[in-house]
């Protein structure tokens, strides 16, 4: 598969559904034969557009033209700012060893190569390498990763039971109108197909749900900070070396913190992933997003108070903003708030 022939089915496509007959700029094309993939890289996102078209036209015709499964297409610039970020959070990584015994930092030594190669290949959206790879630790060291049941926090899990961590996956309950039985169903389904470990811990979000509903603030600071602690405070009773959470941002250094004596990693964050690489990665192992925001608490009180969209209409943004979320993606988010009315 070459280049030319990419933009001469382009050019094609474009004038047989009347898209204006533009050339884009490819920087470069990368087929993947075994799963039947094309990545396009783009010089810029304007060229993207050009090459996925209104609506996403031109792409899908040019998938069904060339008879594979999947194409993605990318900004060069966007993967170079996703090097960059992960350059800094391997700085940050490199500093953080140095805390470790040997033993302890085996998975720690594993992810450090994952994020190497992601760095040398931040274009690949194939996580999935081979176990045998990467050194297991012979100690007994748990780690806790934080377990939701979307998307991100799956993602989360499959990498660091991938990598060696020994992991224990631990969910805050907060009761179904924070964590409906779908959610839970999820965290259930994925802990048994890797065979890991998994806890419920019970956490009271009366205030915060009753203030939410009552229309006094926006739950989800609230929720969070609470989930958060819960974890934190398990996480020292157990004595856990690491924290590991399916959090998109921070990222960079920041995607590696310390509370309390424990490390804290942001594990997405730090591979700088996209919202459709942990869809992706989730959907191998049969967790899916039903689009949308999960949390039932979160949809009834933007629904009862219109001045709460606003602040979940800015964390769409900083995802955006980050690279993380594609703007048709956010736009089906926000959208989604509106259709709840």
């Amino acid at each position: 598969m070459k280049k030319e022939d990419i933009l001469m089915a382009i050019s094609r496509i474009r004038n047989e559904i009347g898209h204006e007959n533009i050339k884009p700029d490819i920087k470069d094309i990368i087929f993947n034969e075994n799963n039947k993939e094309l990545l396009i890289i783009t010089s810029d996102r304007p060229e993207k557009s050009l090459v996925i078209g209104k609506g996403g036209w031109v792409v899908g015709r040019l998938k069904e033209d060339l008879k594979i499964n999947k194409i993605h297409v990318e900004s060069y610039l966007d993967l170079h700012l996703r090097q960059y970020r992960m350059e800094l959070a391997l700085k940050k990584f490199e500093r953080v060893l140095k805390n470790y015994d040997t033993e302890t930092a085996k998975p720690l030594n594993n992810l450090m190569k994952l994020l190497k190669k992601r760095i040398e290949f931040p274009h690949s959206p194939e996580y999935i390498l081979e176990e045998n790879q990467y050194e297991k630790s012979d100690n007994d060291n748990k780690a806790i990763v934080a377990l939701s049941g979307g998307v991100d926090s799956s993602f989360a899990l499959i990498i660091a039971h991938m990598m060696g961590f020994n992991p224990l996956a631990v969910t805050v309950n907060p009761g179904d109108i924070i964590l409906p039985k779908y959610y839970r169903e999820r965290v259930e389904k994925l802990t048994r197909t890797l065979n890991v470990e998994h806890q419920y811990l019970e956490v009271d979000m009366t205030t915060v749900v009753e203030g939410a509903l009552e229309g006094r603030y926006h739950p989800c600071g609230r929720c969070s900070k609470l989930i958060d602690d819960t974890i934190l405070g398990y996480g020292q009773k157990i004595r856990a070396p690491f924290l590991i959470f399916g959090d998109l941002l921070a990222t960079g250094s920041q995607s590696l913190t310390y509370k309390k004596d424990l490390l804290r990693i942001n594990l997405p964050a730090m591979l700088s992933a996209t919202k459709g690489e942990t869809k992706a990665l989730s959907g191998k192992y049969g967790i899916f997003t039903t689009g949308g925001f999960g949390c039932p608490l979160l949809v009834e009180t933007v629904k009862k108070y219109n001045h709460m969209n606003r602040y979940s209409v800015q964390r769409v943004l900083r995802e955006t903003r980050a690279g993380i979320l594609e703007p048709g993606e956010a736009l089906d988010l926000v959208m989604s708030l509106f259709r709840n009315k």
